[in-house]
């Protein structure tokens, strides 16, 4: 679904403007929230393979009542995840041997995955 209920003027006196930029209004897209027993299975699939692609993503979609597009970007979404409990891992353990690793993760680090970073499900 989509939510305009951040747009000013969306009626007879104007063009929409949004509440941000004071520019046109754009589309909002509402974020998914996924049943229990749908991200029990996706995760499932996760630990199988980290990468779902093709006619696999296809049958999960329509296994979980999902569109192609919400399993693809959950798989996204959750690479990236995985990526940063890996490097917070391995930064406690180096810590453990008195290797000094600095505070926070660099975001250069993750510039490199910046292919999977999807901010918006749909």
């Amino acid at each position: 679904g989509l939510d305009l209920s951040h747009c000013v003027g969306t009626s007879s006196l104007g063009p929409a403007v949004s509440w941000r930029s004071g520019g046109p209004c754009k589309m909002k897209r509402v974020r998914t929230v996924f049943k229990p027993e749908q991200l029990e299975r996706l995760e499932q699939e996760f630990l199988k393979q980290q990468y779902m692609v093709g006619t696999e993503r296809v049958d999960l979609a329509a296994t979980l009542h999902l569109t192609e597009t919400q399993v693809k970007v959950w798989f996204q979404n959750r690479r990236i995840k995985w990526r940063k409990q890996s490097m917070e891992q391995k930064a406690a353990k180096l810590s453990q041997f008195g290797v000094m690793q600095p505070a926070t993760v660099d975001s250069a680090d993750i510039k490199d995955h910046e292919e999977d970073t999807v901010d918006v499900e749909l």
